[in-house]
């Protein structure tokens, strides 16, 4: 089982010095990745279903990616997740293959459609159209990752005549996760991901989503090129010890993204988050 950490531009985790040694205690403990969570804006004042509070601190998850590439060498980086219909796939694609460049192919690109519509509201892109959007975005960012002289065609994105490089370090681009926990996100990950990824998953959750995948892999064409679909999953806080991993293992799960509890540094940033990637590493025998 591979062990990640969720959330580590979040909260807490907001300021450099404790993202720093957070990030620098995962990398020495053995962690296999690094997840941020992203929300680009929050509703304020807060209501549903907008998940945290308008003071919450949310770094970007590109200028923390490229952070964390800096304080690690090892530890994989990974968005959780970016909301793709609210990005320019372009420019993106641009973003995460510095990421991958400067990490030395350590990049995990993460991608989900998004839920709350005041963001979308805001940002300028039409509530509606997110999953349609998530959808093309995915191929354009991969005809710039894959193609020589890159040629894309969409409704939202017209790509000829131009370079991007350098391409990414991981051939033939860093791994696709798709996260969502509806029909049409399972379908998506068996059509266009390497991965699936689904938050706050309980068992029971996670045995419904694993059926839903089932059931998307019966009615959807997966590219070959593909291979297998890898299914990573973030529990609730403080739910996963060894033998509940295990449980998780048997459901078909090859990467838990641990989310930590509230984080108390005693007044050292960082000291919450290492107390608790110490834990695990000894509870997992990392």
């Amino acid at each position: 089982m591979k062990i990640g950490f969720f959330g580590f531009n979040n909260g807490a985790l907001g300021h450099p010095d404790a993202m720093a040694r957070a990030l620098r205690a995962m990398d020495d403990a053995g962690f296999e990745s690094a997840w941020t969570g992203e929300h680009v804006v929050v509703v304020d004042p807060q209501e549903p279903p907008s998940p945290v509070p308008p003071g919450f601190p949310m770094v970007d998850t590109v200028a923390a990616l490229s952070f964390a590439a800096g304080v690690t060498e090892k530890i994989r980086l990974g968005s959780g997740i970016i909301l793709l219909a609210q990005r320019n796939p372009v420019v993106l694609a641009k973003e995460l293959t510095g990421i991958d460049h400067l990490s030395k192919g350590r990049l995990l690109f993460g991608v989900g459609v998004g839920y709350v519509p005041r963001e979308f509201e805001v940002i300028g892109v039409p509530y509606e159209e997110r999953g349609a959007r998530v959808s093309e975005h995915i191929e354009a960012i991969r005809a710039l990752w894959t193609q020589d002289q890159p040629e894309f065609s969409g409704q939202f994105t017209q790509i000829s005549g131009v370079q991007q490089k350098p391409m990414p370090v991981q051939q033939p681009h860093p791994p696709i996760i798709i996260g969502g926990m509806s029909p049409v996100a399972y379908r998506r990950a068996v059509r266009q991901g390497n991965g699936w990824y689904g938050f706050a998953q309980t068992l029971e959750a996670t045995a419904a989503s694993v059926q839903g995948l089932k059931e998307a892999a019966s009615v959807e064409t997966r590219p070959s090129e593909l291979g297998e679909l890898e299914i990573s999953v973030t529990p609730p806080p403080g739910a996963v010890d060894a033998d509940t991993a295990k449980r998780y293992e048997d459901l078909g799960v090859s990467r838990l993204t641990l989310l930590p509890g509230r984080l108390d540094d005693k007044g050292t940033p960082g000291e919450g988050a290492v107390r608790f990637v110490e834990s695990v590493a000894q509870e997992f025998d990392l």
